[in-house]
C-alpha cells in the first residue's frame, strides 16, 4: 500500500470523527488531531484532498504534493509553500464548514509570471508574497468573497484581501492586515 493510499484510508476513517473547532485561533495553535486541505485547479484540472498534519507533526510527503499542486502553472516552477499559509487556508476552510474544495487561482508565482501579471494589472504587487510561496488566491462557489475573507480574518494569521470584482479571496502569512471590498 502506498503512503498516499494509507493517508487516504486514514482520512476516510478519521475526518468524520475529527473535532469541529469553534475558532480558528485554537486550530492554528494545534487544537485537534489532523489538518486537511482540499483544493482543485481550474487551470490544470488537478485535485488535492490531503491530510498534511497529524497530532502535532507535518507530513513531509504531503507537503511535497501541496508544493507541486500550488506551483506556478504558467511556468511549472515549484517552490516550498510556507506552512503558515496552508494552515490559514485550512483553518479558514474549517470555519466555513463546507465540503467543497477551494478553487486555487494562484499559489506560488515565479518572477516571470508576476512581472507579466503586473504589466496587465495595477493590483499585482511588485514584491508579492506569492513570489515567496507565502500567499494564495482562492474561491469557493458556495460562499461569497466576504464570507471567505471573514473566516480568514478570524484566523488572525496574516493578510486577507477581498477581490469581489474578480470573485476571489487572497490569504497570506505576512503581517496581519486586510483590504478590498
Amino acid at each position: 500500500m502506498t503512503r498516499r493510499a494509507l493517508l487516504g484510508a486514514f482520512a476516510a476513517t478519521t475526518v468524520a470523527a475529527a473535532p469541529t473547532f469553534s475558532n480558528a485561533a485554537g486550530f492554528l495553535r494545534g487544537a485537534g488531531d489532523i489538518r486537511r486541505i482540499r483544493m482543485y485547479s481550474g487551470r490544470t484540472g488537478e485535485r488535492l484532498d490531503m491530510i498534511y498534519w497529524i497530532e502535532g507533526h507535518y507530513i513531509k510527503d504531503a507537503f511535497a504534493e501541496i508544493n507541486h499542486f500550488m506551483r506556478d502553472w504558467r511556468t511549472d516552477e515549484v517552490t516550498n509553500m510556507d506552512l503558515r499559509t496552508v494552515d490559514i487556508m485550512a483553518a479558514s476552510h474549517n470555519l466555513l464548514d463546507v465540503n467543497e474544495p477551494y478553487m486555487l487561482l494562484s499559489g506560488y508565482r515565479s518572477p516571470k509570471t508576476n512581472a507579466m501579471l503586473r504589466s496587465r494589472s495595477s493590483g499585482v504587487a511588485k514584491n508579492s508574497l506569492h513570489l515567496k510561496g507565502q500567499a494564495a488566491d482562492l474561491r469557493l462557489a458556495s460562499r461569497s468573497v466576504h464570507q471567505v475573507a471573514r473566516a480568514a480574518v478570524a484566523c488572525g494569521g496574516g493578510g486577507v484581501g477581498r477581490y469581489s470584482g474578480s470573485n476571489f479571496t487572497h490569504m497570506d502569512c505576512g503581517n496581519v492586515r486586510s483590504w478590498g471590498g
